[in-house]
């Protein structure tokens, strides 16, 4: 039976096809070497208690449209003022209305990092998202084999960016440790159903090793839920919905970064890690 994964997935490589009828890898690597090196999101977020990776997001699969974005890069900028580390971009086109157009504007108006947020299958979209200016990109364990998952961390790590990799469960979980990650997403949103469930964060979190930072991803939209997040082990929160739609991105991200950041600090004062 096909999942809404498996259905995207085939929407990713017929767009990608396209994009590599009219662009070689030989032009994807002129570019990389004309770009600056890629910035250490990994490490910049390892250095800090708690982080905000703030998303420009135009739409999603189980809601449809959820914010007209007509300047991703004033968008971007909000976040950062806001406190932002990194911001994370949506590049799929078919269900979340994405474009590495949008991923132009804000690397060109940001100098934090960058995550290219897509579904990714091909050794071509790694050289693409660098050549883009990304200095991170995202590894869903559901959609890649083993082989993959490892042959594009290796990849991704060769062209300088940082990876995170993202989970849904415990199998996954196993999986995702194999190839030694730095940043670790747990999932709420099942991508085979689309439903979101944040006990699956406060399930899985708890099990990631204390040297990766794990990032809590989907279905937070409030203070208490960052903090509940916090609790359960994040070191970061991935969030897009609630910024695009709450209409004071700016005001969001340095009430979350603060929230977030208390609360780490205090399971630190009382031991915890």
């Amino acid at each position: 039976m096909e999942t809404v994964l498996d259905s995207i997935i085939q929407g990713v490589r017929l767009d990608l096809a396209e994009r590599q009828s009219h662009t070689s890898l030989n032009q994807l690597q002129e570019c990389i070497s004309l770009i600056a090196p890629a910035l250490p999101a990994a490490d910049i977020l390892a250095a800090r208690p708690f982080s905000v990776i703030s998303e420009v997001k135009r739409a999603s699969p189980s809601k449809g449209e959820l914010a007209t974005i007509t300047d991703p890069a004033l968008l971007a900028s909000q976040y950062v003022a806001g406190g932002a580390q990194v911001i994370s971009v949506l590049t799929e086109q078919r269900r979340f209305n994405g474009s590495l157009r949008d991923l132009d504007a804000v690397r060109a108006n940001v100098a934090v990092p960058v995550l290219r947020k897509d579904f990714m299958v091909e050794e071509f979209q790694f050289w693409e998202a660098r050549a883009h200016g990304a200095d991170v990109i995202l590894l869903i364990v559901a959609g890649l084999d083993d082989s993959q998952l490892r042959d594009f961390n290796d990849l991704a790590i060769h062209l300088g960016m940082s990876v995170l990799v993202e989970i849904h469960d415990e199998a996954e979980l196993e999986r995702a440790l194999n190839i030694s990650p730095k940043l670790l997403g747990v999932n709420a949103r099942n991508l085979k159903t689309l439903a979101v469930d944040l006990a699956t964060c406060e399930r899985i979190l708890p099990l990631i090793p204390k040297d990766v930072v794990a990032v809590a991803e989907s279905g937070i939209s409030n203070v208490l839920e960052v903090e509940r997040m916090v609790a359960a082990g994040a070191r970061a929160v991935l969030v897009g919905e609630a910024l695009v739609t709450g209409g004071e991105p700016e005001q969001t991200v340095r009430q979350w970064t603060e929230a977030g950041t208390q609360a780490r600090n205090l399971f630190l004062k009382d031991g915890s890690s």
